[in-house]
């Protein structure tokens, strides 16, 4: 296991438990021993307010490799949502998460939470990832809104008033 990846991600975990926006969980998973794994972290990312997310809290699993920071962590939403840029076994489809295009090792967790938080209602059309999203997204906007606040009462956040 890489001491780096180790290290950068034990000051990620200080950094988020001082600041992090509300509403934003992100922690690190229990082995079966009770120790923490850092390479596997529980998120949860509200949605917009103002938006057809609004009220919904969506899980997301963030996975890192040996390697991380010098790769970018998988994220994957559990379940699977219904969204142009989300695959059908979850994995979030977004630059910033790819090494070819604008991942970059200083790139913090809070950074890409957020970036997947304006991904929900902003969807990079031009990289679809789920073929029903994208075509009702493109051809029935009012449609694909009453899907997603479907899903967003689904996901119903607690503590949303």
């Amino acid at each position: 296991m890489s001491g780096i990846a180790l290290g950068r991600l034990g000051e990620e975990r200080k950094a988020w438990r001082k600041d992090h926006p509300f509403g934003f969980v992100a922690k690190p998973t229990k082995n079966p021993d009770g120790t923490l794994n850092l390479l596997n972290w529980e998120c949860k990312i509200p949605g917009k307010k103002g938006t057809p997310w609004e009220g919904g809290l969506y899980m997301l699993r963030m996975l890192f490799k040996d390697d991380y920071p010098s790769s970018p962590p998988k994220c994957k939403f559990e379940p699977p949502l219904f969204h142009p840029n989300v695959y059908p076994s979850g994995t979030v489809c977004l630059s910033l998460l790819d090494e070819e295009k604008d991942w970059r090792p200083a790139v913090t967790i809070k950074q890409i939470l957020l970036g997947i938080q304006e991904l929900l209602n902003e969807p990079n059309i031009k990289d679809p990832a789920q073929a029903e999203a994208y075509t009702i997204y493109c051809q029935n906007r009012a449609e694909y809104e009453r899907r997603v606040r479907e899903q967003a009462s689904r996901f119903r956040d607690p503590t949303y008033k």
